[in-house]
């Protein structure tokens, strides 16, 4: 088999690039080690920029996200039970669009097979071969045989955890990591949310998040240790966690249903760079990761292959590759503006298990100044929305 760019994994990232590509007619074929319905399943974050709304319309992936997709002009922060409110429409003329990576990933699957891109799921065992010479190639396995797909490029978009980076030498790039002394417990109910925007609330008892899939699918999450454990957390323990951690309206208005979904995740920031080896180029969460304080995991993913889907149309277009050249650079400049919003936004919200008298009090400071100044609402307001690309 042959194909101009191989993409390594069938998330986000992969697939939005794939159609990138598809629509200006450059071949490339997804790789993706789990099944459909795995990869479909997937419970992830929920928060568009405009920029990813609009790469999805480039696409023609997003009926479904301008039927269903809810338009936020603003969120909520709540401190020790007090709420107010940032105006991000108000302060940077944009919103967000709360939309499950879920239904985004749907839809660009669907997309996919429309406009018949090749997209091979179960596909076990992939390696990556020559990236650094001028004809890389993919092994893998795929029903019961052993499989070879030759391609001008690669695409690592496989994640934290694939084996696009992994593959690679420790001395061919560098690692940069913070690991967060906590964890976030998600819940995932067939329940009407409590408010109609996001509510982020800084309790004495710890971090907790309102948000919702749409508008009868609620996500909550609590701040949670590291060694918990979800059979220690019954749906009515989290319940009234999160009743007292959001207090008020927002705990009034809680509709309590049973757990469609629950799970813990640890907290980490993460970069690798550079995000080009050779004829591999890494995007999304196989170079990055971000604590999902700031909804930039999937935002970043989205910018890394639009930088990356522009050098490659430059490449087979005009023959030009200024753009492949270039690409790391300006992936890395957006994703370190972002790894620093998530990580202040994160220290913002969260009462760490080690943070001193002096850090909490300079973190009371900060919020009380948040919460009086229009200049740092807006601040705040500009890097929530996302920051030009």
């Amino acid at each position: 088999m042959r194909t101009r760019v191989a993409i390594i994994g069938a998330g986000p990232a992969g697939l939005l690039l794939s159609q990138l590509l598809h629509v200006e007619g450059i071949d490339c074929m997804v790789l993706e080690q789990r099944d459909r319905a795995h990869v479909e399943g997937r419970i992830r974050a929920g928060v568009l920029e405009q920029a990813t709304a609009d790469l999805l319309e480039r696409v023609g992936a997003d009926s479904r996200l301008r039927a269903h997709g809810l338009r936020h002009d603003g969120f909520d922060l709540v401190v020790d039970g007090e709420m107010f409110r940032i105006g991000l429409r108000d302060l940077t003329g944009a919103g967000v669009v709360v939309y499950g990576q879920t239904e985004v990933v749907r839809d660009l699957i669907e997309a996919g097979l429309q406009r018949g891109t090749p997209l091979l799921f179960d596909a076990q065992g992939v390696r990556l071969h020559d990236i650094d010479g001028s004809a890389p190639f993919v092994t893998f396995e795929h029903d019961g045989g052993e499989q070879t797909l030759a391609c001008d490029f690669i695409a690592g978009c496989d994640g934290f955890h694939g084996v696009s980076r992994a593959g690679l030498s420790p001395e061919l790039g560098s690692a940069f990591e913070r690991v967060y002394p906590c964890g976030w417990l998600g819940i995932l109910a067939e329940a009407p949310p409590c408010h109609d925007e996001l509510i982020y609330s800084n309790h004495e008892r710890g971090f907790a998040l309102a948000s919702m899939r749409s508008r009868t699918r609620s996500r909550y999450y609590v701040q949670c240790a590291l060694d918990d454990r979800l059979e220690d957390w019954s749906d009515e323990r989290l319940w009234n966690e999160l009743a007292v951690r959001l207090g008020g309206r927002a705990a009034e208005a809680m509709t309590r249903a049973p757990a469609i979904e629950k799970s813990i995740a640890p907290l980490r920031s993460f970069v690798f760079e550079p995000m080009r080896h050779g004829r591999l180029f890494l995007a999304g969460d196989a170079a990055h990761i971000v604590p999902p304080t700031g909804a930039k995991g999937l935002n970043l993913a989205a910018s890394d292959v639009r930088y990356l889907a522009e050098g490659l149309i430059r490449f087979y277009r005009r023959g030009e590759a200024e753009g492949l050249e270039a690409y790391s650079r300006k992936a890395l400049a957006r994703v370190w503006k972002a790894e620093r919003f998530s990580w202040w936004f994160t220290g913002l919200t969260h009462r760490f298990p080690d943070m001193d008298p002096f850090a909490r009090r300079l973190q009371a400071a900060e919020l009380d100044y948040l919460r009086s100044s229009r200049a740092a609402q807006t601040t705040l307001a500009e890097n929530y929305v996302g920051l030009p690309l």
